[in-house]
């Protein structure tokens, strides 16, 4: 049984071995979300990874690999880095509570498409439809029309990961993504899990988060790879 920290230094991982099992590529040595669901992968010995990494490339053209330090191996013949996320890791130290004004809403699978939308429109890349399935959405709607959510997606047994934060910019600097943050880290809270979320390096909204309680944990970095 491996502990809490062990996990949150290979989240994806965990993830595919504990809450989203059903959605794991296994190769040797190197794990992946299903395409359709989530373009993340995950490893524990780099040299295991060109062998995965030129299998996986015939089945997606664009895929992840996450890691805290170690830097993977590829074979140029057939896959290439696109480029690597500087990122890092934060965890809830103390839950900072904030008043909730807006009427914060669980989103359904009637949702999908307006929560695809809104993701591709602020931040076009790489998710996927499917991605709704790896936990809770909630949103806030204005005028009927969906315009900021937060998502949930790693998760193992003892901690869930906040994603998807967005916000339609003709509705920022209304402190939606705060209470939108507060009220899913008080559902991940309900279930006695580790709230934890991730983000790139000197990204603006990590003062926000420190506010809301969230301390930097370590280096998370995001290696892009595509089909050469």
């Amino acid at each position: 049984m491996k502990d809490l920290e062990q996990k949150l230094k290979n989240p994806v991982w965990y993830s595919l071995n504990e809450t989203h099992n059903t959605s794991l590529i296994k190769y040797d040595g190197v794990q992946f979300y299903q395409p359709n669901t989530c373009s993340f992968g995950s490893f524990f010995d780099s040299g295991k990874t060109a062998d995965a990494l030129t299998t996986h490339s015939k089945i997606t053209e664009k895929f992840f690999l996450v890691s805290e330090k170690d830097t993977p191996t590829i074979d140029d013949k057939y896959v290439v880095l696109e480029k690597k996320i500087n990122g890092c890791q934060m965890v809830l130290k103390n839950l900072v509570a904030v008043e909730i004004t807006e009427d914060i809403v669980l989103l359904t699978q009637e949702h999908i498409d307006e929560v695809y939308d809104l993701i591709w429109l602020v931040m076009p890349g790489f998710y996927q439809k499917k991605g709704f399935e790896m936990g809770k959405f909630f949103g806030i709607f204005k005028e009927n029309k969906l315009v900021a959510i937060t998502g949930q997606r790693m998760q193992t047994d003892d901690f869930i990961e906040i994603s998807s934060v967005v916000t339609h910019p003709d509705y920022t600097r209304r402190g939606y993504a705060k209470q939108l943050i507060c009220h899913t880290t008080k559902e991940i809270l309900k279930e006695k899990k580790l709230p934890i979320l991730h983000t790139n390096k000197g990204n603006t909204a990590i003062p926000l988060y420190e506010k809301l309680g969230f301390k930097l944990s370590r280096d998370m970095n995001w290696w892009l790879f595509r089909r050469k």
